[in-house]
């Protein structure tokens, strides 16, 4: 199709932000991304690419979708079993059959999605633009899970951290495969309420975020914090490596030689389940503070 890039250079000078975005795209990214166009089947990039990392959007950089979710279906485009909570919104097509999904954060066209089609346990397949996506493989992004209560008040705080490119609340350290959050209300089920916090490496670092850990709950009392009582609210540090293992361990011997009993464990990160989509970013959509988590300096 014709490229509408002259067309948007030509308008007036009170330019919008989305036009601001706008210019950083190509001709054709534009003509996918803006004006919801199509690239061709089999001819983007993404499409049989198999290196691990995230895919995030073009336009804005939301982290959008996990390489460890996404699949061949041999339509041509690339296809994503699932989403990263949050991150993409569903709008009925103009063609009043399909139903488009685009960046829940630019709004920038990313493809269709289709249900039903028994590709996946998970019965879903996001079909979506190379065109539209930009990829980070994993060396470049530093990954971490923290446990410390309500896991609404841990991300609030995580969310808030430089450097720090998502997060998600879910569960971890348990072994019934698919934990729901009734599952881990009965404190029975090993899994504890954990934030999961991709980063940028180049910006912050795993001491920065550990420190933030410490910081904005109370690493002294076990099992629980404030009023949420049960195993599911411990104090934990899901190490990824060795290395995250080492510095948390020398961030708790600087707080007990301040005298602060830490009851914080240090555990292997296991597989990382997302919790229901309505707890994702519960602060940021109520636009209220948590009332069990509080920053208070110790480092």
């Amino acid at each position: 199709m014709p490229s509408t890039y002259k067309t948007v250079q030509q308008k007036d000078n009170s330019m919008t932000n989305q036009q601001k975005k706008m210019e950083k795209l190509t001709p054709e990214e534009i003509d996918v991304i803006i004006n919801k166009g199509t690239e061709p089947a089999n001819s983007g990039r993404y499409n049989t690419f198999k290196e691990h990392g995230i895919y995030s959007c073009r336009q804005c950089k939301t982290p959008l979708f996990r390489s460890i979710n996404k699949f061949d279906s041999g339509c041509g485009w690339p296809a994503f079993e699932k989403e990263i909570l949050g991150t993409v919104k569903r709008l009925p097509d103009p063609d009043g059959r399909r139903t488009e999904i685009v960046c829940a954060k630019c709004a920038g066209h990313l493809g269709h999605v289709f249900i039903g089609e028994n590709y996946t346990p998970e019965n879903t397949r996001h079909c979506v633009n190379s065109i539209s996506l930009a990829f980070t493989p994993d060396s470049k992004i530093g990954r971490a899970i923290f446990a410390s209560g309500c896991f609404w008040g841990t991300e609030y705080y995580m969310q808030q951290a430089p450097g720090v490119l998502q997060t998600t609340v879910g569960y971890v350290g348990g072994e019934k495969p698919a934990p729901t959050y009734d599952d881990v209300c009965t404190g029975k089920s090993g899994y504890a309420e954990a934030v999961e916090v991709l980063y940028d490496p180049q910006k912050t670092d795993f001491e920065a975020l550990a420190k933030m850990f410490f910081e904005t709950h109370d690493p002294e009392q076990l099992n629980r914090q404030g009023p949420d009582v049960g195993e599911q609210y411990r104090s934990e540090i899901f190490y990824i490596d060795e290395e995250q293992k080492k510095t948390a361990e020398k961030l708790i011997n600087i707080l007990k030689e301040q005298g602060i009993k830490t009851v914080t464990k240090l555990t292997k990160a296991s597989h990382f389940y997302d919790a229901e989509e309505h707890h994702q970013d519960y602060y940021l959509n109520k636009g209220t503070t948590p009332y069990c988590h509080f920053y208070k300096k110790k480092f």
